[in-house]
This record gives structure tokens, C-alpha cells and sequence, in this order.
């Protein structure tokens, strides 16, 4: 291979770009690892079955139109920001069950970040379910639409409220809102 200058110069390019990224990268997630202090070890196999749980309890209320399965959902988002994540009724019914047969690996989660995650999650099924039952069936059906869809981005490890915790206590999760904030 000859060296000249047009390839040393991409070299430098691609090197410069890795560290720029890089640097990016850490600066986001530094900012993000900060806010979690209050970290507790949940059972990993535990915690996937309790998102992809309420996940196709959505799911199944939406596609069988069973307002019970809603309220469900409802239950089980409110007690989980009730007794936080070490305690969350799906949690506890793995943990109790199926769990006892299986070796398991744990993961750290933030309790306040998950806290207000499940709290939200219960906001919106609440409002789906005064909606079924009390008000306008289609909204809550809407709103049951937008809750599987949230579900569904979180079960598969993007869980989008407990970002929006981790910004809100940051001060943002981009340089810009970071600058602003400042």
C-alpha cells in the first residue's frame, strides 16, 4: 500500500471522526448515569417478563377490545409505582414461580426513574380506563393504541419514560438542552 498524502489525510478524517463520537457518546451517557443514584439489582429475566407481560396484556386488550385487561394494565402500572421496581407485582410473580428454576443474571435499575416510568405508564392506562368505562369508548381505545405502542418500545428495552426521568433530572440529554439549562 503507498502512503501519500490524500490517504494519510482520510486516516486522520476517520480517526478524528471516531473520537468526536466517542466523545459524544460518553458526554450523553455521563450525563444520564448521574441520575440514577438510588440503583437496586432486579432479576433480568424478571424484569424482561415483566415488560413484555404488560406488554401483551395491552397488546391483547386492544386487538379483543377487553376493557378488563385495560384495567389490568392499569393495576399493575399503579402498583409498581406504588411499591417501586424491587417489589412490582410482576416482578414478584416470576420471582416466585417460574424463577425458582432458573439461574439468573441481575441488571441495576434506577427506583425513581422506574417509579416514574410506571407512574406515568398508570396516568395513561387510568385515563383509558375512565374512558372505557365512564366516558368515550373510541378515546380510550386511542389512548389504549398509544399505550401498546409505548409498551411495545419499552418492552423491547427503549423504555422512553424512564429516559424522559433521566433528562429531566440531568438537565437535558443533548448538548443543546444541557447549554440552555446552564
Amino acid at each position: 500500500m503507498k502512503l501519500n498524502k490524500k490517504n494519510i489525510k482520510l486516516n486522520t478524517n476517520k480517526i478524528n471522526a471516531k473520537k468526536i463520537t466517542a466523545k459524544k457518546n460518553t458526554e450523553e451517557t455521563q450525563s444520564c448515569k448521574t441520575c440514577s443514584t438510588d440503583l437496586v439489582d432486579i432479576r433480568s429475566d424478571a424484569f424482561a417478563f415483566c415488560r413484555y407481560g404488560v406488554m401483551i396484556i395491552v397488546w391483547l386488550a386492544l386487538l379483543l377490545q377487553l376493557k378488563w385487561l385495560v384495567l389490568l394494565s392499569f393495576g399493575i402500572l399503579l402498583l409498581s409505582a406504588i411499591f417501586g421496581i424491587g417489589y412490582a407485582p410482576m416482578i414478584l410473580i416470576y420471582t416466585n414461580t417460574i424463577g425458582l428454576f432458573f439461574k439468573f443474571k441481575t441488571e441495576k435499575l434506577g427506583v425513581s426513574g422506574m417509579r416514574f416510568a410506571h407512574t406515568l405508564g398508570s396516568i395513561f392506562a387510568g385515563i383509558a380506563v375512565l374512558c372505557l368505562y365512564f366516558w368515550n369508548t373510541k378515546v380510550g381505545w386511542v389512548i389504549v393504541i398509544f399505550l401498546a405502542i409505548m409498551k411495545t418500545i419499552s418492552a423491547i428495552g427503549l423504555c422512553p419514560a424512564y429516559k424522559l426521568y433521566n433528562c429531566i433530572k440531568s438537565g437535558g440529554c443533548c448538548s443543546f438542552t444541557r447549554k440552555l439549562s446552564k
